[in-house]
Formats: C-alpha cells, sequence, structure tokens
C-alpha cells in the first residue's frame, strides 16, 4: 500500500466531509444501488466520528470550550444512533429508510458547517500541532478501516444519551 502524504487534521477531516457529502449527493440521485451507498456512508462516517472523538475532540476542548465539544459529542451520538437504525434497516423493509438518510444527511450538514465555521479555525489559531494530530488520526483510519472490512460495522456507543447504546438498532440500557 503506498503511504500517503502527510495532511493536517483539518484538510484531513475537511477531505472526508466533501466525501461524504459527495456520497450522499449520490444516494439522492440515485434509483439502484442505494444500500450499498448508504453502507459507505455508514462506515465513512463511523470512522470520521471515532477518529474525531479520540483523538481531535481532546484536543480541542481547550481550544474550543467546552460547551461547544460537548453540543459536538451530543450530535455525534444523534448521528450514531441514526446509523446504526440505517445498517440495521433495508431500504425494502423501512419506510422511513429514505426518510432516516434525508434526516442524517441534514444533521450532518449542519455538524460539518459548525466544525468547519467555529471548531476547526479556533483549533488552527491555538497553536496545535495539527500535522501531529493529522498523522495520529490518519493512523487510527487505517486501523478502523482494516477492523470494519473484517468484522463490519461496530455497535455505536454514545456518550452523552442516557438511553444506553444502540444494538441492532434499537436502544439497549
Amino acid at each position: 500500500m503506498a503511504k500517503v502524504p502527510a495532511q493536517d487534521a483539518i484538510t484531513l477531516l475537511k477531505t472526508d466531509h466533501r466525501k461524504v457529502e459527495q456520497l450522499f449527493e449520490q444516494y439522492e440521485k440515485s434509483r439502484s444501488k442505494k444500500s450499498d451507498i448508504v453502507q459507505q456512508i455508514c462506515t465513512e462516517l463511523s470512522i470520521h466520528a471515532t477518529i474525531e472523538e479520540e483523538i481531535l475532540y481532546p484536543a480541542c476542548m481547550a481550544a474550543v470550550g467546552k460547551d461547544t465539544m460537548n453540543e459536538a459529542y451530543v450530535e455525534h451520538d444523534g448521528a450514531k444512533m441514526m446509523i446504526a437504525e440505517l445498517a440495521a434497516a433495508s431500504l425494502d423493509d423501512d419506510e422511513f429508510y429514505d426518510a432516516k438518510v434525508k434526516v442524517l444527511s441534514e444533521e450532518i450538514k449542519h455538524h460539518v458547517k459548525e466544525e468547519e465555521g467555529e471548531i476547526f479555525p479556533q483549533l488552527r489559531q491555538s497553536g496545535a500541532d495539527l500535522k501531529a494530530l493529522g498523522e495520529r488520526m490518519r493512523a487510527r483510519k487505517e486501523e478502523l478501516t482494516a477492523e470494519i472490512k473484517q468484522r463490519g460495522l461496530p455497535t455505536p456507543i454514545t456518550r452523552t444519551m442516557k438511553g444506553g447504546k444502540v444494538v441492532h438498532g434499537e436502544i439497549v440500557a
């Protein structure tokens, strides 16, 4: 496998954002293969959320502030719950499938706007080592991609939702 050139954390995440936006656009235009596109969306978002929560968000806490970062965690948890719903559902068996994809798309657009408009500029101004963060996130992203290929999407665990975790589209205590 060819070595990917080093990217700073913000560039890496913005690249992820554009990829997911394109996948949502493909879904809207698609007449077939919608389930495959949703699987890609769920995979990309699961990996992205994990690297942000494990690596980026802790680095942002001091620079950006607890309230903003807590909101980002809550938004991630809402997306994780919708991802679990979609991963467990079928386009043919869930009358709300298209609606869930649409709502997830809108939630992600809102989240991306806040990250790119508020969090990323503050992080860049903080003097954080964005190259080192980017390298850690890239490495973790490779690990997660390999894990998902081997075992499938992990069961999402929410940090902020009191209902417990989502298992096969169901919230369990």
